[in-house]
């Protein structure tokens, strides 16, 4: 009784619930059309857009939950989730539990994401520049900028409106506030926050009292 009476308090919930179950026919065979492997416990709320190229890798792991409707979230993703590795041997590898609403993941090299990541709403994750720097570069190859690989270690928590640039690593356990731009690396069980992001404190754990470093450059 008490499921029925949460569940009609939150309509919406119902009506999010519905879609996914009618999307999922499609979903299941996009991702296998782009040679993605559907895992277990997957739950996609509306349909993302996969740009795989045909000689590139993409696995994830079982627990996966991605947003793409707006309705989905209150965050309301402004379009859906994009999944992309753009260039033969560019690669996507995500673990178990990863959990984005709207944004992008996009590979000319590879991203690499542990267990247990989160992406607040509207995220971008990008290894590559997309375009060269100088009218030179662009005018022999527009397309062709540099790329440096990208890794989200464990239990990382990205909050909504980051981007996340080429080269960078996100230590376990580490939080990036909502609309930073990560420039550099952010260690192990830090919060960034900021443009350029700027590591503003230790993370501290239940039950553990950790003296906050001293941060220079502030």
């Amino acid at each position: 009784m008490n499921r029925i009476a949460g569940a009609l308090a939150t309509p919406w919930k119902i009506r999010s619930e519905v879609l996914r179950l009618l999307c999922l026919p499609r979903n299941i065979a996009a991702f296998r059309f782009n040679g993605i492997t559907w895992g277990k416990g997957w739950k996609l709320h509306g349909v993302p857009i996969l740009q795989c190229h045909r000689d590139s890798v993409v696995t994830i792991g079982d627990g996966l939950g991605l947003r793409s409707s707006p309705r989905s979230n209150p965050l309301s993703p402004h379009h859906p989730v994009v999944i992309s590795t753009r260039l033969p041997g560019s690669s996507i590898r995500i673990g178990r539990d990863f959990a984005m609403t709207g944004g992008t993941l996009c590979a000319d090299s590879s991203i690499t994401i542990g267990n247990s990541v989160t992406l607040g709403a509207n995220t971008v994750v990008m290894d590559t520049d997309f375009h060269p720097l100088t009218p030179e570069e662009r005018a022999v190859e527009p397309d062709r900028g540099t790329s440096v690989p990208v890794v989200i270690e464990d239990e990382v928590f990205i909050g909504m409106n980051c981007i996340i640039l080429k080269g960078i690593t996100l230590g376990r356990g580490c939080v990036v506030a909502a609309g930073s731009v990560v420039t550099q690396s952010v260690p192990p069980g830090m919060l960034a926050g900021g443009n350029p992001a700027k590591i503003l404190r230790e993370l501290s754990r239940p039950g553990h009292v950790r003296a906050v470093p001293a941060v220079s450059g502030r």
